[in-house]
């Protein structure tokens, strides 16, 4: 799943109440039908035996298991629920843990992160489709205006810096530019980065975005001051994400640009 291929941009017109799931390798689309359940997980393994889903997630993660939720279309509308050995995360830092009670799901966009191994979590994007006439930003595909465009160096940047925006944690920040810089001379081993190369990057894009009022003053050649609390890369990342520049899938950059 590339970061184009969001459901955050929308889904293609359908009757109310439809569900898109997709993963970083999957992905469905069934009709709200009473009764229905579509189950995500690992899936079985080589040997065949059991744990059958509709969509799989995880890929061969032994931290997510073969059956780690349901997604279940009741008179009401979806719920999900948490069938595996470890927790689902929601936004703003909700946890549903494994034999909790179903959760309710709102119409609309949906982002799910399935714990796996140590520290990895991987990606569920749900979208129920909503009841009333679709909005402009529901048409499927509806990519960000060109204002928003990126080049792929500075949306791994962004990426980067912005991970916990991306991840929907509570209260998010940016990660510091010493940080940043480390993690992206890790992920491109042969280029150079410092902390005052990534504050450049990243007022390159500043200038160019929409919202020029929140552009921080041009940024002196010696390392810049860390990003805290409300600054202007919070204010950048935040309307990066709102206007789906970067959505949830481009985390998948972290673990592709790795190799």
């Amino acid at each position: 799943m590339s970061g184009r291929d969001s459901l955050a941009r929308g889904v293609t017109p359908a009757q109310p109440g439809t569900l898109h799931a997709r993963s970083a390798t999957d992905g469905i689309e069934v009709a709200p039908l009473p009764g229905l359940t579509v189950r995500f997980g690992r899936g079985p393994g080589d040997e065949g035996a059991g744990g059958d889903v509709e969509l799989h997630v995880g890929g061969r993660d032994q931290g997510v298991s073969r059956r780690h939720g349901e997604l279940t279309c009741l008179e009401g509308g979806w719920t999900l629920r948490n069938t595996g050995q470890q927790a689902l995360r929601l936004p703003r830092g909700r946890l549903l843990p494994p034999g909790s009670d179903r959760l309710a799901l709102t119409a609309g966009y949906t982002p799910v992160f399935v714990k796996g191994s140590g520290f990895r979590e991987h990606l569920v994007e749900l979208y129920v489709v909503r009841p009333e006439p679709a909005r402009p930003g529901d048409l499927a595909g509806t990519p960000p205006p060109a204002a928003w465009a990126l080049s792929e160096d500075e949306r791994l940047v962004l990426v980067v810096l912005g991970q916990r925006y991306l991840r929907h944690e509570p209260d998010p920040h940016p990660l510091p530019y010493r940080q940043t810089a480390e993690v992206m001379a890790f992920l491109r081993p042969g280029e150079r980065w410092d902390a005052a190369e990534v504050a450049r990057r990243v007022e390159d894009v500043r200038r160019r975005m929409p919202r020029a009022a929140g552009r921080s003053p041009a940024v002196p050649d010696e390392e810049p001051p860390e990003p805290r609390g409300c600054t202007p890369d919070h204010r950048l990342l935040t309307d990066l994400v709102a206007a789906t520049a970067l959505v949830p899938p481009d985390l998948g950059l972290l673990d592709a640009a790795g190799g």
